[in-house]
């Protein structure tokens, strides 16, 4: 069977493991980057570094966000044209992607490197934490093509049927970057610089083992040069259905940077330093649904582009339960041990006590979480764009800005770790209502399609 057929007709819950679990073993090791870079940097160089690494997250997160704008929009419409066995277009789609992810990280880098200074300091730097900010973000630029393309492509192999070399991939960088992180912080003494060129090095592998899988044999959708000329109309439906994402990841950099000084007033960098931690735990909590969220896109995009609307709905709702499973038991780790995971990153008593203190009441929300994150992959990959957006932007801007201006005022810094979980609750009901209406014109195109 080829493997793009196996998404129309095998069955939903052995496709979904045989997509997910793969996925889920990548993004999770994957997630291992953030973890290892702030482990490594926190006991080989001292707490102010990482306050550094956590300054200069949201320039981290802008490159991963213009990224997903490229790799997921156009996994979604890759995923869709395979259902519609429009195989030529779908090929042209990984051309025309591959030149947007270049273009638009080298404009990212030079952009980067022209207003270092000044980003850094409107990001919330100190003058204690600057030196260690730039240090960082001075190397993890020159790496900002190849996290682009290794991530971008990486989706590719993925809608196209391969999920297993989707997986190696994730597992190659987040293994190497793991191996050099002690040997240039602990071995070569390069300290916070030399985490960033570790990073660096395994994007450039990443990049390198993913280019050789479309340039090979092995590939079905092939990166050819004549498809590497951008054609708008292949770019509108790669930027439309990419927007939410992007706009997800985006917010979520400048949302990093509002937090970022709401904690400056309010704790200081100590506090910098452990939200810096959290997010890294957050993020390590989050891949698993993430991974279940890219194991299901394409099978929801294939099934929704083939009209198996039943497909759909099984697909969906396995994988909310899915999701929201890994995020009780994530909800469980933190509030049972905050303390032991924040002595893993420092030894400091003061920032561990600030962190653990934080960490619980800033993922209290965990279990609902992995039902709309899961939700907002669903509107996105089967073509709906602006629903997918407004709610990624609900969670992160439109209930989590205000909370964090607001509630500081009565509760100080206890204030800005409650504006997380009372946005997560708002936006979890706004998208309970938003599916509800969904799956109702889902259940009537449904039966439309059976009595034809």
């Amino acid at each position: 069977m080829i493997r793009s057929q196996q998404l129309g007709e095998e069955k939903i819950g052995k496709l979904l493991l045989s997509y997910s679990v793969p996925a889920i073993i990548g993004m999770l090791v994957n997630g291992l980057y953030n973890i290892v870079d702030r482990i490594f940097v926190g006991r080989g160089v001292g707490s102010l570094a990482l306050s550094g690494i956590a300054i200069s997250f949201p320039i981290t997160l802008a490159i991963m966000a213009f990224g997903m704008l490229i790799g997921i929009g156009a996994t979604s419409v890759i995923s869709i044209r395979l259902g519609q066995q429009k195989r030529e277009e779908a090929e042209r789609i990984v051309g025309n992607a591959f030149s947007l992810l270049v273009g638009i990280s080298l404009i990212i880098t030079l952009l980067g490197y022209l207003f270092m200074d000044p980003l850094l300091v409107g990001l919330g730097a100190s003058s204690e934490v600057l030196p260690y900010a730039k240090q960082y973000i001075s190397v993890l630029l020159g790496g900002a093509v190849f996290q682009s393309i290794g991530f971008g492509m990486n989706n590719f192999i993925r809608a196209e049927g391969n999920p297993r070399i989707a997986m190696y991939t994730m597992i190659l960088g987040a293994v190497l970057n793991t191996i050099l992180n002690p040997i240039f912080i602990f071995g070569l003494h390069i300290g916070v610089a030399g985490s960033a060129l570790a990073t660096v090095i395994s994007q450039f592998v990443t990049a390198a083992w993913v280019m050789y899988y479309f340039l090979g044999n092995k590939a079905m959708l092939k990166l050819r040069l004549r498809n590497l000329q951008p054609e708008w109309i292949l770019v509108k439906d790669i930027l439309g259905i990419g927007l939410s994402p992007f706009a997800m990841q985006l917010v979520g950099s400048f949302v990093t940077v509002f937090l970022n000084n709401a904690l400056a007033i309010h704790g200081g960098d100590l506090s910098i330093a452990a939200m810096g931690v959290i997010t890294s735990i957050t993020m390590l909590i989050f891949m698993p649904i993430f991974g279940i969220g890219q194991g299901v896109q394409p099978i929801l995009g294939f099934n929704y582009g083939a009209r198996r609307y039943d497909r759909v709905k099984q697909a969906l709702k396995l994988a909310v339960i899915g999701a929201t499973g890994v995020m009780i038991f994530g909800f469980l780790i933190v509030e049972l041990f905050p303390a032991a995971l924040m002595s893993l990153f420092s030894t400091d008593p003061e920032l561990v006590r600030i962190g653990a203190s934080g960490m619980r009441i800033y993922l209290m929300m965990l279990p609902i979480i992995g039902f709309q994150v899961t939700v907002v992959g669903y509107f996105q990959a089967t073509g709906k764009p602006r629903k997918s957006l407004f709610l990624s932007l609900s969670r992160q801007l439109i209930f989590l800005v205000p909370m964090i201006w607001i509630l500081p005022k009565f509760w100080g810094l206890s204030g800005v770790w409650l504006a997380s979980p009372v946005s997560d609750f708002a936006s979890a009901v706004l998208t309970a209502v938003w599916l509800s209406q969904d799956l109702k014109l889902l259940h009537y195109g449904e039966s439309i399609v059976e009595t034809k």
